[in-house]
Formats: C-alpha cells, sequence, structure tokens
C-alpha cells in the first residue's frame, strides 16, 4: 500500500532531524525563497530579539544597512545607551506589525508625520521612540526636529534594501486614542502620564497582524520600494502583560498569533518569507531549547545556531558550531537592566 510519507525528505520526520546542530542539519531547517548573500543590502527592525540579529550578522560581515551610524562618534555602549547602531536605524523597538505599518508610513511621508510627545520632570520625548534619548530633551520642537531627521534616515534605509529582515514580538499594544497611534510601550511607565481616557490596550488578531504587514508591503511598492520580506518570531516570552491572563498563557497567544500569521504569509505570498529563529531558540529542533538562566533571554549559544542555520541556508559557510562560544565577535545576551528594552522595564512593576 503507497503512502504520501513514503519518500519524503529525512528532514519531514522528527527522529531524522531533532537535536541536530552540524551544518547539513541546520541548512535543511531553512529553505530560503530568495537567495541572499553577504552582499545584499539588509534591514534589520523589529524587537528586542531584533538586536541580536542586527549585531550578530553585521560582525559576520553581512550587509548590513545602518541609516544613523554613530560608532565613529561614540563609543559603542552610548551609541546603544542613545538607541544608535541597534537596528538599521534609531527605531528602537518595534514591536508589533502594527508599529511597523507606521514607521513605513511616516518614512514614506516624513513632513506630515504625527509626532506625540511626553514629559517628565520636565523633559520630552517621543512617545513613539521613549528609549533613544535616555534623559529627554529641552523643549517639544526638539522631539518633532529629531524624529523628521530619523524618518529621513529610515527612508534612506527603505530604499537601498533588497530584503527587511522583520521580528515581530508582540500582539499586545498600547494606541493613542487621540491619533491611533500604536505605542511601544503604556505612558506612565518611560515618560509621560497614564490615562485610561487617552490610551487604550488592544490584543492585535492574526487578521490584523496579516493586514497590517500586507499594508506596509503595498506602501512599499506604491513608493516604487521593492524589498521583500523575512519574518522571523521573537522567541522572548512576555515580562507582563496587560490582558487580565496569566503571562504564560498570554505569552503562547502573542507568539501563536505572530507564528501563524507568518505561516500564512509564507504559504501563499512571494513578497514574505519566514526564518524560524523562533523555532531554533525555544524548542529541541536544533539542539535547544535555548534560554539564559532566567528562562526569557536567548542565550548567546542560541542566537550563534539561529545566524549560522540562516547563513547555510543561504549556501555560506560558518565556523564549527562548538568552537563559536570562544569567538569573541559574537553578541552578548542584553544586560537584563537595559534602558533600550522596554519589556524588561516593566519587571519593576512586580511586586
Amino acid at each position: 500500500m503507497a503512502s504520501p510519507y513514503e519518500n519524503l525528505p529525512a528532514r519531514a520526520f522528527w527522529l531524522s532531524t531533532v537535536g541536530r546542530t552540524d551544518a547539513p542539519g541546520l541548512a535543511q531547517l531553512y529553505s530560503p525563497k530568495v537567495e541572499l548573500t553577504r552582499q545584499t543590502p539588509l534591514m534589520t527592525v523589529g524587537s528586542c530579539f531584533a538586536r541580536h540579529i542586527h549585531q550578530a550578522l553585521t560582525r559576520d560581515s553581512w550587509n548590513v544597512l545602518q541609516g544613523e551610524d554613530m560608532l565613529s562618534h561614540m563609543p559603542e555602549k552610548l551609541c546603544h545607551q542613545y538607541g544608535y547602531n541597534l537596528f538599521s536605524a534609531r527605531y528602537g523597538n518595534i514591536y508589533t506589525a502594527r508599529q511597523f505599518r507606521q514607521l513605513v508610513a511616516h518614512a514614506l511621508d516624513g513632513e506630515t508625520a504625527p509626532s506625540p510627545v511626553w514629559q517628565r520632570d520636565g523633559r520630552y520625548f517621543d512617545a513613539l521612540r521613549p528609549t533613544v534619548e535616555p534623559e529627554g530633551v529641552d523643549h517639544p520642537d526638539d522631539v518633532r526636529h529629531a524624529r523628521l531627521e530619523h524618518l529621513r534616515a529610515v527612508k534612506e534605509v527603505l530604499q537601498g534594501a533588497e530584503s527587511i529582515i522583520l521580528t515581530l514580538g508582540l500582539t499586545e499594544c498600547w494606541l493613542d486614542v487621540a491619533t491611533g497611534l500604536a505605542l511601544p510601550t503604556a505612558p506612565g511607565h518611560i515618560a509621560g502620564d497614564y490615562d485610561p481616557a487617552k490610551v487604550q490596550f488592544h490584543n492585535f488578531t492574526q487578521s490584523e497582524v496579516l493586514a497590517d504587514l500586507r499594508a506596509a508591503r503595498d506602501l512599499l511598492r506604491k513608493a516604487d520600494i521593492k524589498a521583500r520580506f523575512v519574518l522571523t518570531v521573537s522567541p522572548v516570552p512576555l515580562v507582563a502583560t496587560a490582558s487580565g491572563h496569566h503571562v504564560g498563557p498570554a505569552s503562547t497567544y502573542s507568539k501563536s498569533v505572530l507564528r501563524a500569521a507568518c505561516g500564512e504569509l509564507q504559504a501563499e505570498d512571494a513578497d514574505f518569507d519566514y526564518f524560524p529563529a523562533y523555532e531554533i531558540v525555544s524548542t529541541p529542533i536544533a539542539g535547544g531549547p535555548y534560554f539564559a538562566p532566567d528562562g526569557r533571554q536567548p542565550s548567546q549559544q542560541g542566537i550563534e545556531t539561529a545566524v549560522a542555520c540562516f547563513a547555510l541556508s543561504h549556501g555560506g559557510n560558518v565556523p564549527c558550531l562548538k568552537d563559536q562560544d570562544r569567538r569573541p565577535h559574537m553578541p552578548r545576551s542584553p544586560d537584563p537592566t537595559d534602558p533600550q528594552c522596554e519589556q524588561i522595564l516593566l519587571e519593576a512593576y512586580h511586586k
């Protein structure tokens, strides 16, 4: 009796693939729709996990675009403290598909982009990227001027990119009632004052995520920008949830919605691909799970394994994985007190 499973490749079977970290095993985890090389101009954007991808690809000699490069002007640690050289531009963490959609819209029409401003102790902050100026600035006009400069840089990166590596991290979001804008965090957390009449909690559905990603692509095509997408899902669980549910199921909901949306786009839309960083870090498929002792942050080995898989799948070479722990140029997991990650800072509200 014939079976549809008879002639499937080894990668279709759990026992043939699970736990493999050799080069052939990693290479078969991902079959890219479009071949990339280390010379392909890449844009990185997304949640905190996207920073790992950005730093690892940059240090592994991929052509990662950098629209607001300050490394030649200040030490790396200070750059990162002020939001420079963490992603392809200084947008801070883009946790949701809605945030990315509005970033694209604002960058392509930067002169009219809204710029909500928060205040703290007489200092002013860009509500759409509140961590990039840790101490704030002197005047609201300074926020708006800096934002326009930033959006011009983002537009240049978008125009130069052939592939956008977008890491989706959350479905939970706070919306500004007056403008409808998606915020990276609620006011009152980093700056501003929480007023339930002015911000609204929203938990995006799969259909909303799909609509936002397709709308962002359509905006780019209308501007004659032909970059295609490599989507990833951050394996980092939620620090806290405002959904009213336990943080564990709430985190599973977010990751499931994002992963399902990515899978649908990968299957049905030529402009979108999916790279399985989420599975590499959070499941045993490539020798994991790979988490630091806190059970949240991906370990250095996990990040290295994911980047090795990406390189091998695109026909590149990487050093033997067992030797990578001794490679000094690979990124470290972030400091848990890192002010650049709004999600990590929510832990301070635990009582």
